[in-house]
């Protein structure tokens, strides 16, 4: 099985929106770009939503269906472990292997000497068509990569080898996510963790490295934009050369981990594509449902009042459902209205401060980073929430098309 040139991963956290994220996907087929549509979700969303992978399988597969859809689709077992992957084996043909929180643990002492031994004919200077500089490679920096890295590499390809026997090796796509840690990883880390992959002969088709800056939650790249574009820029060039060296498969490419919305960064990827004639994996968390709540304001009357009430409660448990994302958002209570305040706003007042328009006087981040995190509060309403979506279905559904369209794929893509 192998993924697209493009592919895009769509989060839907209450399973209601899978027609209008897949309409996207379908304009830009007419507008002339093939992308294949990745719904994804984690254990974790499944915990809160109170959801299975099942549920997520079916809607793709409706989805797909019932819009005749003839395209690439996948179902992504997000941010997955050992600890949590049987839960999605049935259902999902895309796996994100999550190995983040093994950065930094040692492989054995034999294994570690084994990587220097294996990959010291790299040792002087490492010429990489694309990247201006050399990069120099000596003993001691092979031994602290392999020490900060080989173990994770391990980690991952005993994951790869427990699905593929599950599921046969060539029945699913592999993805490594690195993403969530520290320290973004430079050049010659990214090099020699693509060479042990392959060494332990992991198919990766796409990488999520850390790259510098903040992935906040639902809002804008917060960081040096011009240094985001080098490290893309030297990560398409290492993956490349390391496809070449390694033997690794020909699709290798970039996934993104946005969190979301990360417009201000979307020109330079889209340059860099173009630059090197290559493929990526963009993975949008949360903007769906913020979109479900824009649309639930616009409509009034007890939709409104039913954000206004998710607001309320998310305000008053910010601590409680700030914890698990404490590293992915920034969020200024001073700059947070009270709940007394956010009550009195109408209809439009509610959807513009969520809505993710910059130049829009009424946007707030804080806002719509509260809310993003908040969907623990509508997953608590239960049937509530979902009545509600589908009783505002037509007015949910132009906005999810249109921020997928035009936010995402049209500058990414068109």
């Amino acid at each position: 099985m192998l993924l697209q040139k493009y592919s895009f991963g769509t989060g839907d956290r209450f399973g209601q929106q899978g027609a209008a994220q897949l309409q996207a996907v379908s304009k830009a087929k007419e507008a002339g770009v093939d992308i294949a549509i990745v719904w994804n979700k984690s254990h974790r969303e499944h915990l809160l939503v109170k959801t299975n992978q099942s549920d997520v399988r079916r809607e793709a597969d409706e989805a797909v269906k019932n819009a005749g859809w003839s395209g690439s689709y996948y179902v992504d077992a997000d941010h997955i472990n050992l600890s949590n992957v049987d839960g999605f084996l049935p259902y999902s043909d895309f796996f994100t292997i999550d190995v983040a929180d093994f950065i930094g643990e040692k492989a054995a002492a034999a294994d570690l000497s084994s990587f220097v031994t294996k990959f010291s004919s790299f040792i002087g200077n490492l010429d990489i068509a694309g990247i201006d500089e050399s990069l120099h490679i000596n003993e001691d920096k092979l031994g602290a990569i392999a020490e900060k890295y080989l173990f994770a590499v391990q980690k991952a390809a005993e994951i790869y080898r427990y699905i593929a026997s599950q599921k046969g090796e060539h029945n699913f796509i592999t993805e490594v996510s690195m993403d969530e840690t520290a320290d973004p990883q430079t050049p010659d880390e990214l090099f020699f963790i693509l060479a042990a992959l392959a060494d332990y002969n992991v198919p990766v088709q796409t990488i999520a490295p850390k790259f510098t800056g903040r992935f906040n939650k639902g809002v804008d790249y917060q960081g040096d934009v011009e240094q985001f574009n080098g490290e893309f820029n030297d990560d398409i060039c290492v993956i490349s050369h390391a496809v070449s060296t390694f033997n690794l498969p020909q699709n290798l490419k970039l996934s993104v981990h946005s969190g979301s919305d990360k417009f201000s960064i979307y020109p330079g990827i889209r340059r860099a594509l173009e630059r090197h004639n290559c493929g990526i994996h963009v993975k949008t968390a949360g903007t769906t449902w913020l979109e479900e709540l824009i649309g639930l304001a616009e409509s009034g009357g007890d939709e409104l009042a039913l954000v206004k009430s998710i607001y309320q409660k998310a305000l008053e448990r910010s601590a409680e459902l700030s914890g698990p994302y404490s590293t992915v958002i920034d969020i200024d209570t001073q700059k947070l209205p009270t709940t007394e305040q956010f009550s009195t706003w109408d209809s439009g007042q509610v959807a513009r401060s969520i809505r993710h328009d910059q130049s829009c006087p009424d946007y707030n981040p804080n806002i719509r980073q509260l809310l993003h995190i908040g969907f623990k509060i509508a997953a608590e309403l239960g049937d509530t929430y979902i009545t509600a979506v589908r009783n505002s279905e037509t007015e949910i559904a132009k906005h999810v098309c249109e921020n997928l369209f035009e936010r995402h794929i049209r500058p990414l893509f068109l």
